[in-house]
């Protein structure tokens, strides 16, 4: 099966052209699918077009709405949130519905075929100035605004989007925080392990600093995925976090490439060592980073980031700082290499390591020109090697032959 250049219009390995279409969830949360080989004669695809139209027309069919009266309110409730659940993970729905719900609340009951440029602009203005948000937070809002613009075009209740005649809203220059090696020393003198507690600080800190794991990766961690004696971590899987008593170990990564195996450095395989151990006296022989048997979420590793970032007097950083701090300290403090950063951090591909972290690798630019110096023979031959015949006929320091046009052209000015 192949993919077309058109919205869920596919061709199957005969050639024949079909479209698949997501229409929502049931009433047990199954997703529905409808899928079709013929228009509404009966007759087969003869291009993907002609299935892409069909796959239009059965939406409306399904959607069974007033397009000249439905509003981005009703459409955004009724259709995109219900069908963009269905496309993506929870936690994700979770976090990226809030975004969409702003764009909700500006435009309200507006028709959705009444949102012009103009009211588009108006709205990225909004956010720019009177919102309050952040460049980078306003830019997701606009992206997403955008996304919800571009359904409505695919499922034939607008012809246009009109957002993309607008600027995007640019991301500004955000800085990741990280804790170099001196900082995240003082961050780890401030935590006293006596405590079983605190000593699960410790352990976490240490363990996300050297893995560079994703918070989900890290606390989805069991001792089954430990290798103890040959000093090695399975990340195979994520969590997703509500409560103490409701999760899920999902059996994936992030990205494909994030399924990974990773060499843990032998100072911190006997921190482990040594935490396995104490978790046992107290009962626990499950989760790597738990105190309860139970996994940690990222709001409690953020709250003791913030906690001892301030004992330390060093800036604050979160989950996903403790990450950039890893990567620094791969680059800039072990000289790690571009594919081996990109390995533990369970990148789908260097060159995603070089768009986030380019900026830590060393400038090796004088290295390498100092090294150029000596490292090979250039002297030249003390005679000449080629019988020259002809116009390139030449002795010493004189050129014989020369073309006249050459020799009696005249300087300019």
């Amino acid at each position: 099966m192949a993919k077309t250049k058109y919205a869920n219009v596919y061709r199957d390995p005969k050639g024949k052209y079909f479209y698949n279409i997501f229409l929502g969830r049931n009433s047990k949360g199954k997703q529905v699918f409808k899928k079709g080989r013929r228009d509404a004669l009966g007759h087969p695809f003869s291009s993907a077009h002609a299935a892409f139209k069909e796959a239009n027309r059965i939406k409306q069919l399904y959607l069974n709405v007033d397009l000249d009266n439905i509003s981005y309110y009703h459409f955004m409730k009724e259709r995109f949130l219900p069908k963009y659940k269905g496309d993506v993970e929870s936690s994700t729905y979770d976090t990226h519905s809030r975004m969409f719900l702003k764009a909700v609340d500006f435009f309200k009951d507006e028709k959705l075929k009444d949102i012009t440029v103009a009211k588009c602009e108006k709205f990225r203005t909004w956010l720019l100035t009177e919102s309050g948000y952040s460049q980078s937070y306003a830019s997701l809002i606009y992206t997403s605004f955008r996304q919800s613009l571009d359904y409505a075009v695919e499922i034939s209740l607008i012809t246009v989007n009109p957002s993309l005649r607008t600027k995007a809203v640019p991301k500004g220059k955000g800085i990741e925080k990280y804790w170099t090696t001196s900082e995240f020393e003082q961050v780890l003198s401030c935590i006293n392990t006596d405590s079983f507690y605190e000593n699960l600080i410790y352990v976490t800190f240490l363990f996300y600093y050297r893995i560079g794991c994703r918070v989900s990766e890290g606390f989805a961690l069991k001792w089954s995925d430990i290798d103890l004696d040959n000093g090695r971590v399975r990340i195979f899987h994520n969590l997703k976090y509500k409560n103490k008593m409701d999760y899920e170990i999902k059996p994936y990564t992030k990205t494909d490439a994030g399924k990974r195996t990773v060499t843990i450095d032998n100072e911190l395989l006997q921190v482990l060592k040594a935490w396995k151990k104490r978790q046992k006296k107290h009962g626990v022989t499950d989760f790597v980073l738990s105190y309860d048997n139970c996994p940690n979420n990222k709001s409690t590793l953020s709250v003791w980031l913030k906690r001892y970032a301030k004992l330390a007097g060093v800036p604050r950083i979160d989950g996903r700082g403790l990450r950039h701090s890893n990567a620094s300290y791969l680059i800039a403090e072990m000289g790690a290499d571009v594919l081996t950063v990109a390995h533990r951090l369970g990148h789908k591909s260097p060159m995603v390591t070089l768009q986030y972290y380019a900026h830590m690798f060393p400038d090796n630019d004088l290295e390498i020109a100092s090294r150029m110096e000596g490292s090979m023979n250039i002297t030249p031959a003390k005679k000449s090697l080629v019988e020259f015949s002809g116009n390139q006929n030449i002795s010493g320091d004189i050129i014989t032959g020369m073309p006249k046009v050459c020799q009696n052209k005249k300087k300019a000015g």
